[in-house]
């Protein structure tokens, strides 16, 4: 996503937080200004006070997923106030995911499968949060009716066409998708791309999984179908792709529904804006 008006001007020591050297992150497509600590132990996010409601929901997401044994960032301080709110999180060893080389992902490939599986085993009725087929048409149609999509975040062939349009196109078929949610939902990450998923660079584990805001049960395609594609990006040629899901499906154990798989893909643009 774009950088919000006013983020740039907020730091962790302006929010409360203690002097730690903090150097800002120009990586990721969040809105929110992050900062690293001069020692790279912590991460600071940083929003306006208008945000702090999603920034607290990242918040009690990272604690709960961390509390279930899931690596990922730990929650070490919270500020918010006129000035704004910031999240204070350990840093996640490692190098995220689309920073590594085709050959480098491939064999991480099944420890991140691997890794995806463990989430989504994690304990739906254990789970607070909310993060349904029913919420993220919500938010669609939110994102929509205020003309807030991003065309960049959609697929190629749909970036001219209104987003109404191609939402109209996904509401047909809302009734089978709930059925298929109903019997197959599992705790789900939200956003499960690449930069979100990161690596050891020495031994390519998998240290953890971050930017949690949008973690919730969900249908599984929710998030298979971002990773799929988004690794794509990385992916050779359209023949390692598809070998890529093949394997991976085979780790996961689990036969992929392409037309699941692209409902999501063209569902999710849709809620960020």
């Amino acid at each position: 996503m774009s950088e919000r008006p006013g983020t740039r001007t907020l730091s962790p020591v302006l929010c409360g937080v203690d002097d730690g050297g903090w150097a800002p992150v120009t990586a990721g497509e969040s809105g929110a200004a992050v900062f690293r600590s001069a020692d790279a132990t912590r991460y600071a996010k940083c929003v306006p006070a208008a945000d702090a409601a999603g920034l607290a929901a990242e918040r009690d997401r990272s604690a709960w997923l961390s509390d279930q044994g899931v690596p990922g960032p730990r929650v070490l301080d919270w500020r918010s106030g006129d000035a704004g709110a910031c999240l204070v999180t350990s840093a996640v060893s490692g190098v995220p995911a689309d920073q590594v080389s085709a050959e480098d992902l491939r064999a991480a490939w099944e420890r991140i499968a691997d890794a995806v599986r463990r989430l989504h085993g994690t304990s739906v009725a254990r789970c607070p949060f909310r993060r349904g087929l029913d919420a993220m048409v919500a938010t669609a149609r939110d994102v929509v009716a205020r003309d807030a999509v991003n065309p960049e975040f959609l697929p190629v062939d749909q970036q001219h066409i209104p987003a109404a349009e191609l939402l109209d196109r996904l509401t047909p078929q809302l009734p089978r998708r709930r059925e298929q949610e109903v019997a197959d939902t599992v705790v789900c990450h939200g956003d499960l791309c690449l930069p979100n998923i990161v690596l050891d660079p020495h031994t390519l584990d998998v240290s953890g999984f971050i930017d949690l805001g949008r973690l919730g049960p969900a249908d599984r395609y929710a998030d298979l179908a971002l990773l799929l594609t988004n690794a794509r990006e990385t992916w050779r040629d359209e023949e390692q792709a598809e070998e890529a899901d093949r394997s991976f499906a085979e780790r996961y154990g689990i036969t992929l529904d392409h037309d699941r798989l692209r409902f999501y893909l063209h569902l999710d643009p849709l809620t960020w804006g």
